[in-house]
């Protein structure tokens, strides 16, 4: 039997870099350290896009881990490739790059919204160095369809 996938992945690199990132920039930015490049008069579009980023971050996670059951299909040696894995390949790192940058918006600092643009390169690399080469040496070309077909972070319709 092959052995299963690490359950955790790259998730914990992944989070603990980008939390403590958003955290810091909303210190530095409500302390008033930052304090060029407000911009107030967005409050209302960035509130509900940030909104709205939040609520879909949380909904990849609760779909990946409660209807998908990832865990348990790590476990098994399943390539989940249904439900929100139809839609995006790391939903629940997705998730969370949606909730930080949704908290980033609220912010309304445009020194801040680099971040969630740093935030997507680096789950990119992460990824590519890490899970996609544990998935492509388990799954072979199963993986590499599924690849072409669903996006990697941003959630969109399969091709």
């Amino acid at each position: 039997m092959k052995k299963h996938l690490p359950l955790l992945g790259a998730g914990p690199a992944y989070v603990c870099v980008i939390i403590p990132l958003t955290a810091a920039a909303l210190i530095l930015k409500y302390t008033g350290m930052i304090n060029r490049g407000n911009i107030p008069a967005l409050r209302l579009p960035f509130g509900v896009a940030g909104g709205i980023l939040i609520l879909l971050g949380i909904l990849l996670w609760a779909l990946a881990n409660f209807q998908c059951h990832i865990s348990e299909n790590i476990q098994a040696n399943r390539l989940v490739t249904t439900g929100i894995y139809g839609l995006v390949r790391n939903p629940i790192l997705s998730g969370h790059l949606l909730v930080n940058t949704g908290v980033l918006l609220w912010a309304l600092n445009w020194f801040l919204i680099i971040l969630p643009f740093l935030y997507w390169l680096y789950l990119t690399v992460l990824l590519r160095a890490t899970e996609e080469k544990w998935l492509r040496a388990l799954y072979g070309q199963k993986y590499l369809e599924y690849c072409r077909r669903v996006n990697r972070c941003i959630p969109w319709f399969p091709k």
